[in-house]
């Protein structure tokens, strides 16, 4: 995947960011499709023979960033009614979303199953019978998946959706008495299932351990339900390093390594005309974004230098470390513009953003060419869970611009947010 966006501080990198930031201006991020029509091409190559590809909206659902997946990925994945409503917007076939999510309200099933969504991700007997009833006064019949909760998530995740009390799914202890019943409703046609109990590992072996106990799952259950599957959705938990040290996953380890299972379990007659989906947002998306900031003051305070940014956790919570980050570490940060022919040597600097509170820091003595006023840092890694995973109305600060980079060209992708 190589590629010259992807490198901290490349003068093609740099060149474009700097122009983003000009005609923009800052805070704001950059979303590079090339980027990411690099990372679907190495996911297809090495996954491809099995898998097709699903894009969780959640992760990013910048409207231009979303009607560009149209022509790039299969299915679109939403996980409310406002991203259904927003994938409908931005072009895409209502057959083609599916529609996850533990607390869907009656107004969001009905919207849904009215505008013809393609798969209602079922993830309790509540919401299965809620959705009946209003198939039935629709005069539908509405095409459903069952999500399950696995009693077991290997170690190496960052998040783990079952294993434990969650509110996701239904758990496969309870699956026995609950999706018979669930079969039992007229109005709903139950055509596969679904199973995303862990995200963000960079684990190729926690991530083939983690697909064994789905196939394990669906092999158990469709047997119970006498189902031949039309569609198995795998929650990727395919993670991306964000921290400086990190090493990227390996997509040619995990094929090697759950390939043969994934073959013998599509070998079995029960899933020979079965298509098996792969869920993820983050991989795809994560490392085509950055974030970037103006350096508005610069201070000595107790023998540290710190660089006060006009964007912090109120544009970027995640880079933050308040995003469900235990230990707060540093994204990769870079100076656009490097060190200016050695000038400006690294030294460690703190980095602020201009929040009256303490929390609002977005890197701690961090290496970089010595920052001043006027000067513009790229967080890398910030291409999901961004602005919309924010406090972007916290102190009132001005929102962060979005640019979508294709090719060469940037154009304005800010969503109307009442700039």
């Amino acid at each position: 995947m190589s590629n010259p966006l992807s490198e901290p501080g490349t003068a093609t990198l740099d060149r474009h960011l700097a122009e983003a930031a000009e005609r923009y201006g800052t805070p704001a991020y950059v979303y590079a499709t090339d980027v990411i029509t690099a990372r679907l091409a190495h996911l297809r190559a090495h996954l491809g023979r099995w898998f097709s590809i699903s894009f969780a909206v959640k992760s990013n659902p910048n409207p231009a960033l979303l009607g560009w997946m149209r022509d790039q990925v299969d299915q679109l994945d939403v996980s409310s009614g406002g991203e259904f409503a927003l994938g409908r917007q931005t072009g895409w076939q209502p057959g083609l979303i599916s529609f996850t999510g533990p607390a869907k309200r009656e107004a969001e099933l009905r919207a849904a199953i009215s505008g013809g969504v393609g798969e209602l991700v079922l993830e309790s007997l509540r919401e299965a019978r809620l959705a009946d009833a209003i198939a039935a006064e629709l005069g539908r019949v509405q095409p459903v998946m069952i999500r399950l909760a696995p009693a077991r998530v290997p170690k190496g995740f960052g998040d783990q959706m079952a294993g434990r009390p969650s509110p996701f799914g239904i758990d496969v202890e309870n699956a026995p008495t609950e999706l018979p019943q669930i079969a039992t409703l007229p109005n709903l046609r139950i055509i596969g299932l679904h199973i995303y109990s862990g995200t963000q590992s960079l684990k190729s072996e926690a991530i083939c351990e983690n697909w064994r106990i789905f196939m394990q799952v669906f092999s158990e259950i469709c047997v119970s339900l006498d189902l031949r599957p039309e569609k198995l959705i795998f929650g990727s938990g395919l993670g991306i390093p964000y921290h400086p040290g990190e090493s990227k996953l390996d997509l040619a380890a995990i094929a090697a390594g759950v390939g043969p299972d994934l073959d013998a379990f599509l070998a079995d007659p029960r899933f020979a005309d079965t298509r098996l989906v792969l869920e993820l947002g983050r991989y795809l998306v994560g490392p085509a974004g950055w974030f970037l900031a103006r350096v508005v003051s610069v201070k000595q305070s107790r023998g540290s230098r710190i660089a006060i940014c006009d964007g912090g956790l109120n544009a970027n919570l995640a880079a933050s470390g308040n995003f469900g980050m235990v230990l707060r570490r540093n994204y990769v940060i870079h100076r656009v513009g490097g060190d200016e022919g050695g000038t400006r040597p690294d030294e460690p600097q703190d980095i602020s953003g201009p929040l009256c509170t303490s929390i609002d820091k977005l890197g701690s003595r961090v290496l970089l060419p010595r920052l001043d006023e006027g000067d513009l840092i790229a967080i890398h890694g910030c291409g999901a869970y961004g602005p919309t995973a924010s406090p972007l109305y916290f102190i009132s600060h001005p929102l962060p611009a979005e640019v979508l980079l294709t090719g060469e060209q940037l154009c304005d992708a800010t969503p109307d947010r009442g700039r």
